[in-house]
């Protein structure tokens, strides 16, 4: 069997997501296990439709930010679904031209969707032309919605059983499914040593450390958390990673704080980072939940975004991994309260590594590396 010759379409969308941090975890994971396979990692929306994803991507930030119950009502809305269907057919039509020259020319053996938008349309583009290529679809928070329900995936990958069960009551075939967890950077897999770590950055392995984030593009009000938690009584160190918020970075690094405080701006040692936090204040990703997880390190979940960052929260409270902040002013409180309850992180930090799925990437590679060798 030549593998070598074997070729990966990997398709995200928005550039600086979660979405495309798991295209990347995947295709490291691919290249890991045979270096000599070929992917390419495409943001399908901005390839298919330059203009209507800026449209797209300010409208969504803007109802977030500004009314976000109005997303919280459109998020996996089933009359919603029906109502927009038409528009989501002509929309894939739309695409075929440009996705008939893409797969011409790429002529790729499997196509892996982190998102449901290309997974749709993938998989409408099989049915309408009949084309035999592996789909697979890969979820990256803990509650699928029905977008990803479409007859010509071939496999699903799921981030836990109950998100598998989901799957299945819409109608998925359970072969289908795949309870492999969110695709995370290999990386994650290594323990770090946490001294050499605290060495190299230069802070006190004795105090205890707190990473605040929010997510890819530094989101959420982290301002205002930085300056609670600069206030604590408690004696700790703050790391603070802004993603790609330059105007947060720049705020950051222009202002005294009394902790010992660190600012990076896009981390790519954030394997390093979770391995020595104490607690990682966060809104809840799903590629964030899953390293978080992985890194056994307990969550405190300020201003989860509605739809799948309330479902992430949901389930993540569930399993005793996190607790929430109703508002930034009640993070100081919880904090003092989970710092000064050694026995209580303990517990939390167990029940995050029982449910972590660090080889998660490493699986969805080995079952495409399947599926194309056939």
């Amino acid at each position: 069997m030549n593998m070598g010759s074997k070729k990966v379409l990997l398709l995200y969308i928005s550039e600086h997501s979660g979405h495309h941090c798991a295209t990347l975890a995947i295709e490291r994971a691919l290249q890991g296990l045979d270096p000599s396979i070929r992917t390419m990692n495409i943001n399908s929306f901005n390839y298919t439709n330059p203009i209507l994803e800026k449209i797209i991507n300010r409208a969504y930030m803007g109802v977030v930010k500004r009314t976000p119950e109005i997303w919280d009502y459109l998020y996996d809305n089933p009359s919603v679904l029906k109502n927009t269907q038409k528009l989501r057919e002509i929309i894939h039509k739309f695409n075929t031209g440009k996705l008939n020259v893409l797969l011409d020319d790429f002529k790729p053996d499997a196509i892996v969707c982190t998102q449901a938008f290309p997974c749709g349309m993938i998989a409408d583009y099989k049915k309408s032309f009949s084309l035999d290529i592996p789909l697979f679809g890969v979820l990256t928070d803990y509650a699928p919605h029905s977008y990803w329900i479409y007859n010509n995936v071939d496999a699903y990958i799921v981030p836990s059983e109950e998100a598998g069960r989901k799957l299945i009551d819409d109608g998925i075939d359970p072969a289908k499914v795949n309870v492999f967890g969110i695709p995370i950077d290999p990386k994650f897999r290594t323990s770090v040593n946490r001294d050499s770590v605290f060495k190299k950055l230069s802070l006190d392995s004795r105090l205890p450390c707190l990473l605040i984030m929010g997510g890819t593009q530094g989101l959420g009000p982290i301002k205002e958390v930085v300056r609670l938690v600069d206030r604590l009584s408690a004696d700790v160190q703050i790391i603070v990673a802004a993603g790609t918020n330059k105007r947060l970075y720049s705020w950051l690094k222009s202002r005294h704080f009394n902790k010992k405080f660190l600012a990076f701006s896009y981390a790519d040692n954030m394997d390093e980072l979770m391995q020595i936090a104490t607690v990682v204040i966060t809104k809840p990703g799903g590629i964030t939940t899953a390293e978080a997880l992985t890194k056994g390190v307990p969550m405190l979940i300020v201003n989860p975004l509605p739809g799948q960052e309330a479902m992430n929260t949901k389930f993540l409270l569930s399993e005793g991994v996190a607790v929430k902040a109703e508002c930034p002013h009640d993070v100081p409180v919880i904090l003092e309260e989970l710092l000064y309850n050694y026995d209580k992180l303990n517990v939390m930090r167990r029940k995050a590594l029982s449910l972590s799925k660090p080889d998660s990437a490493i699986n969805i590679a080995k079952l495409i590396l399947e599926r194309v060798g056939k």
